[in-house]
């Protein structure tokens, strides 16, 4: 697919032959190459028919799969490349093979200057006469080039799964297997073999521009068209939206954009795409399964008539050539979330509706990194495991792909050792190389008719799910139709908090019943209040808002989009933030206006005065999404909405491919013969430029919004309940269910313990003794929190539970089915206190409480209780870190506060009171560590004590010179100098001291670079 798309940029195209090489079970090679459409077809159904029998990986074909031969594929016969050729064999094989390929089978002739080149042509040469079949010239390239050839022996080293010095014959045994110009060839081969890959070539007609893609036509009823299913829809879900029963519910504004979407989706027929995504949306509502649409689906009010997105039209953010234009002449793409743990019904619901000839999920090309680089060339060569971990485990991926000396010194290796320069030269070689082809995160593609006839099908790792072996961007070059599955933790978080919610308050409770625009929660994120809120619980999004300081649905727009690479390079942020304090302070807001027009041009490029200012004006004279550049090149320099999209493709490739010169160009030209100034327009260049890194969809924002102030009001009025869904929907988020649960509790949310004799699997709300009913609920722990303890187990402890109270830890053990182990991590969690007392008693009672089996089984055994000391405060934190990874004890800086104090550390609410440029001290239980690529080097630590969270800044030269400090010590000290803005505090370190000796054995893990 690569080659095609780089043929189809060339002045003069590449013929390319398709075709795909066999190796059936019982050691035959064969070469089959498509002639025309149909045999591609074919040929892609058998590779699926091979890779559906083995697992992922791997294919199996037998000679009973190709008994009747592939009609339209020619036919090559790869003679054994290991100097051994059977005679009697290759003549029966390659007969056989005749026999199924009629006038279409060759006998490859690969020499690769072997010391018998000449005796090996001649065998070859004798087995193609006695089979009947001609002799062709072939090269078996593993390489374009000769020197990639150590390279070749490492991939072929890793295939085998054995070092480079093991593997023996199985590596080629010089560099000859690469490509060769005609000359070369000619000097290797005879005349007659080179002429015959001539004819090969000329029977092979097929392109990949003929395949052809149908969408599916089974979601529109009889008697009616796909274009008029689809308006019923629309109409149908533009009454659900206002709620009023007349012929027209809709504003004209929003008839007058419904009008224009329909008419351009069925000039470009894609009706059958968005009936095939509003059928999955349907059918994860009528589930209950939590979706919304986000991404280019946004600008789309058809998508928002069918319940595809939840952008209202009224935010009059709708640009519908940023979702599909006349220009693109592709298939839309719409992504569409669901709850991250009950995607799985959705995928299986696309299965079982289209079958699995017709559907499969689009794969990914997983490249390598350095890491990854690493391990496997330093396998490959043999290298010391133990060393190679630690190397690997140290390199951390800002030290921009590449083996710096100080780190393999720091590891053991030699930097000047010639094998150890081998290993750099082989690692930064194979970095970005296709490691192995993974599925999608979620881009599913579906037929109307054979999917396999249109590209091989695989198993995936995952049982009851397979996928083809394209990825995105294939899928892309010929117009397949992919619809994006995704999941999304934070829609599960909701669901299970709104749940919760319900319960307690003995009456149905949804997203719907959310009040909009509280005060109090755009109070509660003004001050960074935002831990667990979706998309805006970073380090840099909490810094970012009090300098915004939301105050509306659409700042929270803004606040989602602004903290990316591409408005922070951009340029945009300070921008933005001084016009909204102009806006404070009742100043007005400039936008650009032509300097002059330009009476002799053709009316149609004349400026619209006000044009920039209507695009602009709702981000206050900064362009900060896409849409906006788009708009910008419409009213400000004459791009049609279609070029304006190719435009906004481009801004992904202007760093790589230099593409921005030749839009740079266009946009210059565009905005002076429409009297902008120059500065204007050079700023604007400068700005798309910046979106080359990363530029947020204004749609993308606004879809994100609604679920960050749907996460922002639960957080601020229902705590209790969003603990609990955030707790219960783990892994996810920024951050640990230590932090999260902290959090919950300095908000005065009451979190009670996991206990056996209270808890469920899930975390629940529970009434507290003696509150009143009003009262908030306390938060009771799962069982779910436990580290090692099953599903299973927990459920069945419910289910026993439910029949009558558990007495003792013996009887939990029979009735609930629980083993010596389960016992233990329960006994080490806390949770059997209640039946048991302390961690010591109960890990006495778990040693002897579980059920025993056969004739004995609910045998009680009478001894006497043992009474043992109980543990220390110390020994309980450790503990419930081990067991827990967290603790509703005191914090473990607590207890070493007088020792912190003595060495004169400040705490964390200190930190925060204090004055810019002020001299301070803090040390803190590393949380997480971050670095983006925006940061130009400087890494960004969160380090937690009893009082709170504190933000460290630590400059690239810092952590150059105390990289161990600062990627390795679990409780860190931080000596450095404050930096104020406003309420924005951090501290910028200027000397790093492990302290994690003072932790002992606590088991305290950070989240880092996530």
């Amino acid at each position: 697919m690569r080659a095609h798309q780089q043929s189809r940029r060339l002045a003069r195209p590449l013929k390319l032959v398709i075709g795909s090489e066999l190796r059936l079970a019982d050691g035959l090679r064969i070469v089959l190459l498509a002639t025309d459409r149909a045999a591609y077809g074919r040929l892609a159904r058998l590779i699926t028919i091979g890779r559906r029998a083995a697992t992922k990986g791997r294919y199996q074909l037998t000679r009973a799969d190709l008994d009747r031969g592939i009609p339209g594929c020619l036919a090559l016969v790869v003679p054994p490349d290991d100097g051994v050729l059977d005679r009697e064999a290759l003549v029966a094989d390659a007969r056989w093979v005749g026999e199924r390929f009629p006038d279409a089978v060759w006998l490859a002739v690969e020499l690769a200057c072997g010391p018998d080149d000449g005796r090996r042509l001649e065998a070859l040469l004798a087995i193609a006469s006695a089979a009947g079949l001609p002799p062709v010239a072939a090269t078996g390239a593993l390489m374009h080039d000769p020197s990639r050839r150590a390279l070749a022996d490492v991939l072929a080293a890793l295939r085998l799964r054995v070092t480079i010095a093991e593997a023996g014959r199985a590596l080629a045994p010089n560099a000859e297997r690469a490509l060769h110009e005609r000359a070369v060839l000619a000097r290797r081969y005879p005349a007659e073999l080179l002429a015959e890959t001539l004819r090969i070539a000329s029977r092979c007609h097929f392109r990949l521009d003929e395949l052809r893609y149908e969408y599916p036509a089974e979601l529109v009823p009889d008697g009616e068209t796909p274009a008029s299913w689809l308006r019923r829809l629309v109409e149908d879900g533009l009454r659900w939206r206002y709620g009023r029963p007349q012929d027209d519910p809709a504003p004209p504004k929003v008839r007058a954009q419904v009008e224009h979407e329909l008419a351009l989706i069925a000039e470009l027929g894609f009706e059958a795409y968005f009936l095939t995504v509003e059928d999955l949306v349907r059918f994860a509502r009528g589930r209950g399964i939590l979706c919304q649409g986000r991404g280019s689906a946004a600008n789309s009010v058809v998508c928002w008539a069918l319940g595809i997105t939840e952008v209202d039209p009224e935010l009059g953010i709708m640009l519908v050539e940023r979702f599909i234009s006349k220009e693109r002449d592709e298939p839309p793409d719409i992504d569409v979330d669901f709850e991250h743990e009950r995607r799985e019904e959705v995928i299986q619901y696309v299965y079982r509706k289209y079958g699995r000839e017709r559907a499969a999920l689009a794969a990914t090309v997983i490249r390598y990194r350095a890491r990854s680089a690493l391990r496997d060339v330093g396998r490959a060569l043999g290298l010391p495991l133990g060393q190679l971990e630690r190397l690997a485990r140290d390199r951390f991926w800002f030290d921009a792909g590449r083996i710096l000396p100080d780190r393999l010194r720091e590891a053991g290796f030699d930097p000047a050792s010639p094998g150890v320069q081998r290993l750099v030269t082989l690692t930064e070689a194979l970095v970005g190389f296709p490691r192995h082809l993974s599925q999608h995160v979620g881009g599913f593609v579906i037929a109307r008719g054979r999917l396999d006839e249109l590209v091989p099908v695989e198993n995936a790792a995952m049982p009851e799910r397979t996928v083809i072996q394209w990825d995105k961007d294939d899928l892309d070059a010929l117009g397949l139709l992919k619809i994006d599955v995704l999941a999304l933790g934070m829609l599960s978080a909701l669901r299970r908090s709104l749940a919760l919610v319900s319960t307690w308050r003995a009456r149905p409770f949804t997203l719907a019943d959310i009040p909009r625009e509280a005060p109090e929660v755009y109070r509660m994120l003004s001050e960074a209040d935002s831990i667990g809120v979706f998309q805006i619980e970073s380090r840099a999004q909490m810094t970012m808002l009090p300098r915004l300081k939301p105050a509306r649905f659409y700042d929270l727009v803004v606040q989602v989009a602004i903290v990316r690479p591409g408005p922070i390079q951009g340029g945009m942020v300070h921008p933005y933030l001084e016009a909204r304090a102009r806006i404070e302070r009742d100043e007005p807001v400039s936008y650009p206006l032509p300097q002059r027009l330009n009476a002799d041009a053709d009316p149609t490029s004349q400026p619209q005065p006000d044009g920039v200012r209507r695009v602009l004006e709702r981000t206050l004279g900064v362009p900060i999404f896409q849409e906006q550049v788009m708009q910008l090149a419409v009213v400000a320099a004459g791009f049609t909405p279609g070029e304006a999209d190719q435009l906004r493709r481009a801004m992904g490739a202007f760093r790589r491919h230099g593409e921005l010169e030749r839009y740079r160009a266009k946009l210059l030209a565009g905005m002076a013969a429409r009297g902008y100034h120059a500065e204007f327009a050079e700023r604007l260049c400068d700005q798309i430029e910046g979106f080359g890194s990363y530029g947020f969809p204004e749609s993308h924002a606004a879809s994100f919004a609604l679920l960050v102030y749907c996460s922002a009001w639960l957080k601020c009025f229902e705590p209790a309940a969003f603990l609990c869904g955030l707790l219960n929907s783990q892994p996810m988020g920024f951050y640990a269910p230590s932090q999260l649960i902290q959090d919950a509790r300095r908000h005065g949310v009451v979190v009670l313990g996991a206990e056996v004799t209270a808890s469920d699997w899930d975390c629940t709300l529970e009434a507290l003794p003696d509150a009143s009913p009003s009262a908030a609920p306390a938060v009771r722990l799962g069982l779910r929190l436990v580290k090692g303890f099953g599903r299973e187990a927990a459920m069945r402890i419910v289910a026993a539970r439910a029949e009558r109270p558990f007495p003792d830890v013996d009887e939990l053990a029979l009735r609930a089915r629980l083993d010596a182990a389960a016992l233990k991590r329960l006994a080490v969690a806390g949770a059997l206190e209640r039946l048991a007392g302390h961690r010591r008693q109960a890990l006495w009672q778990a040693a002897a409480g579980h059920a025993p089996e056969g004739v004995l089984r609910g045998a009680r055994i009478a001894e006497p209780r043992a009474e043992l000391v109980a543990p220390s405060e110390a020994q309980e934190l450790v503990a419930d870190y081990a067991r827990l990874g967290f603790t509703l004890g005191r914090h473990p800086l607590a207890l070493l506060r007088a020792t912190l104090t003595t060495l004169r550390f400040v705490t964390a609410a200190e930190i925060r009171d204090c004055p810019d440029r002020k001299l301070a001290r803090i040390a803190g239980l590393v949380t997480c560590r971050q670095r983006p690529s925006t940061a130009k080097g400087t890494l960004f630590l969160t380090v937690e004590d009893e009082t709170g969270l504190a933000n460290v800044i630590v400059q690239a030269a810092l952590v150059e010179r105390q990289r161990r400090e600062v990627l390795g010590a679990r409780l860190l000290g931080v000596f450095g100098q404050i930096r104020r803005d406003g309420k924005v505090v951090h501290l910028l370190a200027q000397r790093l001291v492990d302290h994690s000796a003072l932790l002992g054995a606590l088991d305290a893990r950070s989240r880092d670079f996530q």
